[in-house]
């Protein structure tokens, strides 16, 4: 089961290093005002949900309980990032408010899962 976890985890850092690495490859267009949502960032949410429950529902199966406080704290700033990036997919420009959003609240996950223990 241990392995199936660090599995999972792996596949978790993976979608938000493509999340937080799609925001990054915006920036130079940001300021050009050209900045756009990339399928990396959708991609990466998606892969983020998906892991992030399968996580949560390993570790409960392994006798191992989360902080559910936390876990529903990460989902909701992910929910928010997947409204943002779903809703803007398609668009050929996104304001530089919305895709700073989903760069700022991507890295605030990343702050929760690192420094709430």
């Amino acid at each position: 089961m241990d392995v199936l976890i660090k599995f999972f985890v792996a596949l978790h850092i993976i979608g938000i290093a493509a999340l937080l690495g799609g925001f990054l490859t915006q920036l130079k267009s940001l300021k050009a005002g050209q900045g756009r949502v990339v399928p990396a960032m959708v991609h990466g949410a998606l892969t983020m949900l998906v892991t992030g429950m399968v996580l949560v529902g390993l570790n409960e199966a392994n006798h191992h309980h989360p902080n559910m406080i936390k876990i529903g704290v990460k989902l909701a700033v992910l929910v928010a990032v997947l409204l943002l990036v779903w809703v803007n997919r398609d668009e050929e420009k996104a304001s530089g408010g919305v895709v700073g959003a989903i760069g700022g609240l991507t890295a605030l996950n990343i702050f929760i899962a690192t420094l709430w223990t």
